[in-house]
């Protein structure tokens, strides 16, 4: 199994490292049945982050045919106050310092990757997983109408308002559509990732390892709906 993480201009680097540390543990901890690699839809390069221009290097050019598993980060940026609206110009030009979190979003609309991220899942052997605002990217595209998502929670409204269900849950799992939701959300979706994937035996040793227990139940859409509480 081949994972690839997609990094953009602007994306939060514990959304990437997270899934990325916990899915390159479970291969060594099943002695290579999982390969990860840091990609971007351009190509090879040095991607920009937007936490304190920390850089990462996308080593290989995203490729639904070459992967089984694709995890989309979110971004790094400014959240803004109530009513407070983006500068017009602010997505225009290369990446600066302390941008919206949504100009950022919108920015990698205007890339390959949402191209990219539909051709994957159009392809039901190739499961997409999204961290905290990753889900809005491919949800802004009009990929994910009628599909249950998560995000982060300032985002649910957003995610909601592109056609999604949006659900306030830590992960939520959708088949080929795996979403986690706050930044920290990437060690447990990186988990389950790897009990549905691997087995829970080597899930169990990577959390050992790691010194983290999985928060919450990773939601279906299966079984009786629950009454009011």
């Amino acid at each position: 199994m081949h994972a690839q993480i997609v990094l953009f201009d602007g994306f939060d680097p514990l959304d990437v490292v997270a899934p990325y540390e916990v899915l390159y543990a479970g291969g060594t901890a099943s002695t290579g049945a999982l390969t990860v690699e840091l990609v971007s839809a351009e190509g090879p390069r040095e991607v920009v982050s937007g936490t304190g221009a920390l850089t990462l290097r996308a080593t290989g050019t995203l490729d639904p045919r070459a992967a089984d598993l694709i995890v989309v980060p979110g971004a790094s940026g400014r959240v803004g106050e109530p009513g407070e609206v983006p500068d017009v110009d602010a997505g225009e030009g290369e990446w600066r310092q302390d941008e919206f979190v949504p100009v950022l979003l919108g920015r990698a609309l205007t890339t390959p990757l949402p191209a990219l991220l539909k051709k994957a899942l159009d392809d039901p052997t190739v499961t997409v997983a999204t961290v905290c605002g990753g889900s809005l990217i491919p949800a802004m595209a009009g990929l994910l109408e009628g599909r249950h998502a998560t995000t982060h929670h300032l985002g649910l409204d957003m995610l909601d308002a592109t056609g999604v269900h949006a659900v306030r849950a830590r992960v939520v799992d959708d088949g080929n559509l795996v979403s986690g939701a706050g930044v920290t959300s990437g060690l447990d979706l990186g988990l389950h990732l790897l009990e549905r994937e691997l087995g829970p035996r080597i899930a169990h040793a990577v959390e050992t390892l790691f010194a983290h227990e999985r928060r919450s139940t990773v939601w279906r859409a299966t079984g009786p709906a629950p009454a009011t509480l």
